[in-house]
Order: C-alpha cells, then sequence, then structure tokens
C-alpha cells in the first residue's frame, strides 16, 4: 500500500484564502486526552506530522489535552497566535473545532474522526474501520486455536461498537461457531488511557478461553497487549502498527491510517491545495489495512495471509460488504 494516497472522497468546495505562499503556512495539532506518546491514535497522528516536519522544514506547533475542557481553549489560542492550519485529533474535538472554526473563518481546520459538522474552511476524516477489523478478525479466527477470541474497547460509544461489529464479521466468515467476548473498558474519556483496566479484561478473557484478543483502545490498549503476551496468548493491535510492542505475541494491528489524514492535511495547506468538505476512507482508499511485518512473520502462516488478503479482494470487489454499526446500532454477526 502506498504511504500517501489521494483520497477517494467527497470533496465539498475549495476553500478560496488556501492560496498562501508556502513560507506563511503555520500549522497546529492538538493532540486528544491520552497524550501523542499512546502508542496508538494519537502517535498514529504524530507520525504523519513527523512526516510533515521532516520534509518541509516546517515546526507545527502542538497541545496535548489533559482535560476535556482544553480542547476549545487550546484551539482558540493557537488561532489568536497566529495559525494559518489547524488540526483536532478525535470525534470529542468536534463541538471545540465547530466553535473556533466559525471564529476564525480565515484560518484553515481539519479534524480526524468527524464527518458531521459543516463549514467552507473544515476538512474531516472519517475512516470504514469496520472493514480494518473484518480482516483483522478473519487472521484473529485463523489463528485461533481454541475457538474463542476476544475483543476489549475503550470508551463505549458507538465508533468503538463499530470496530467490534467489523472484528466478529472477520471471525465468523471463518468460523460460524467461535465465541467472541466483547468488554468496554469504561463510559467517560478516561477509558482511552487505562492500561491496568485493558490488562484486566484481557486476563478475564483469556481465562474463559480466548486465545486471541483484538483492541480498539487507545492507550489502554498497551495494557491488553501485555496481560496477552505475558499469557503466551496474541493481542491485536490497532490505529499504528503495533506489531512492535510484543514481537512475537501480536498477531497484527489493525492499521487506520491517520497518519496519512494528518500529514495531507498539512501539506496541502503547504502547497495551496487545502479544500474543505468530508473525506471517507476505507480499504478502497488506503485508509485501513492490516500489518504485516519483522515483528509478526513468523506468526503469519501462509494460510493466514492467502485468507486475509481473500477477504481484502472481497471487499474491494464489493463481494463482501462489510456491517457498519453506526448506520443502525445494529450487529448482525
Amino acid at each position: 500500500m502506498k504511504y500517501l494516497f489521494k483520497t477517494a472522497a467527497v470533496m465539498l468546495g475549495v476553500v478560496g484564502m488556501s492560496a498562501m505562499a508556502q513560507a506563511d503556512i503555520k500549522p497546529a495539532v492538538v493532540y486528544d486526552l491520552g497524550g501523542k506518546f499512546d502508542k496508538s491514535f494519537n502517535e498514529g497522528v504524530w507520525n504523519g506530522i513527523q512526516k510533515f516536519q521532516n520534509e518541509t522544514g516546517i515546526e507545527v506547533m502542538e497541545f496535548e489535552v489533559t482535560n476535556e475542557a482544553q480542547r476549545e481553549q487550546a484551539m482558540r489560542r493557537m488561532a489568536e497566535r497566529g495559525a494559518t492550519v489547524i488540526l483536532g485529533v478525535g470525534f470529542g474535538q468536534a463541538d471545540a473545532i465547530a466553535t473556533v472554526s466559525a471564529e476564525f473563518p480565515e484560518t484553515q481546520f481539519s479534524i480526524i474522526d468527524v464527518s458531521w459538522l459543516s463549514g467552507d474552511n473544515l476538512r474531516q476524516y472519517a475512516f470504514k474501520e469496520h472493514e480494518g477489523s473484518y480482516l483483522v478478525g478473519v487472521a484473529a479466527a485463523k489463528a485461533s486455536q481454541s475457538g474463542k477470541v476476544g475483543f476489549v474497547g475503550g470508551m463505549d460509544i458507538p465508533l468503538i461498537s463499530r470496530f467490534a461489529c467489523g472484528y466478529k464479521g472477520g471471525v465468523k466468515s471463518v468460523n460460524a461457531n467461535a465465541d467472541v467476548y466483547e468488554n468496554m473498558t469504561g463510559t467517560t474519556p478516561s477509558a482511552w488511557n487505562d492500561p491496568a483496566k485493558g490488562a484486566e479484561l484481557t486476563r478475564s478473557q483469556i481465562d474463559r478461553g480466548a486465545d486471541v484478543v483484538y483492541h480498539a483502545a487507545g492507550g489502554t490498549g498497551a495494557g491488553v497487549i501485555q496481560a496477552a503476551a505475558d499469557a503466551g496468548k496474541l493481542a491485536i493491535g490497532v490505529d499504528s502498527n503495533q506489531n512492535g510492542m510484543a514481537p512475537g505475541s501480536v498477531l497484527t494491528s489493525m492499521l487506520k491510517r491517520v497518519d496519512v489524514a494528518a500529514y495531507n492535511t498539512f501539506i496541502d495547506a503547504y502547497n495551496g491545495e487545502f479544500t474543505s468538505g468530508v473525506n471517507i476512507l476505507g480499504v478502497a482508499e488506503g485508509g485501513v489495512d492490516w500489518a504485516l511485518d519483522e515483528n509478526n512473520a513468523s506468526l503469519i502462516t501462509a494460510d493466514i495471509k492467502d485468507a486475509v488478503e481473500s477477504a481484502r479482494a472481497d471487499i474491494l470487489s464489493g463481494k463482501v460488504s462489510v456491517h457498519d454499526f453506526m448506520s443502525d446500532s445494529n450487529c448482525p454477526y
């Protein structure tokens, strides 16, 4: 998969003031709870920003929120300091970016995991997480010896249920009789940064027979991966490539290319090509995938690889349509 792709998206107009001189760009990012080095969602964004900084030599202003109230304040302060393009990380920043982008119509804004806002100066990225989760579900079912696998989510919200449902669909496509255990870490934003709870839930699922556990839990996922490794079982990472967090114990990772969304936001602004609108990214657009590298190569048999690539081809061809939990708040698998 190419690192940089042109998003096949619904583009809702071009921001007229985006044709600024490259030297005038002042980019900024507001990371969400968990910090930019969470080894998951935020860090994926940071990787894209690092790529932009390395290529252009332009420093990106950063702020890591530690509580929800800081989001709007941080964005407004950056705009007041002259930021020309501001990236908000995560759906939790939707209200803040809607407010601040309206206050600063000459500033460009972009947000990840949001698709329902409006604004001529606002770009939005949403992902088909259910498609990527389906792929790793196929891998989990193929790797499982017990016919029992697990899922640990972060905050109990429809977005995370989308991950869980897609995963279950992939598992059931291989083994209709498989048991899929599912737990959410909590109902507040602290659920994204609770490795101890993630480890506890993982151990509980392993005690029930699960031998592969997939997480979609941000920083909490570090506990999931460690608990699985300690028990001699397999974990599946998310967002960033987490295979290297416990080499030989992470079956694969569901790649959600927030790094590319971040990079594209800033490089497009840098090149005077920033556009507003909604970008929805799935398997076909290179927005989600699975990770195969030296850290998990010994775990991925030819049978597993063939099954995942076959599922990927079926999604691309339309033979398989992975159900989106967020379309009807239901999981049919």
